[in-house]
């Protein structure tokens, strides 16, 4: 095989990953998400690396 026919599986492999995703979830809740930068909010970060940090 050439390098076309393996990039436009490849692609088409991506495309049916993102369009079997956009039709099986929910569009998010803004209002549960959690904020993008919580910088200084006062959160606790939790589920990462750095929530043992404090430990």
């Amino acid at each position: 095989m050439t390098r076309r026919p393996i990039a436009l599986l490849v692609v088409l492999g991506i495309a049916g990953v993102l369009a079997l995703d956009a039709t099986i979830s929910k569009p998010p809740n803004p209002y549960r998400a959690p904020p993008l930068l919580a910088l200084g909010s006062g959160l606790a970060p939790a589920g990462a690396h750095c929530s043992a940090a404090g430990s």
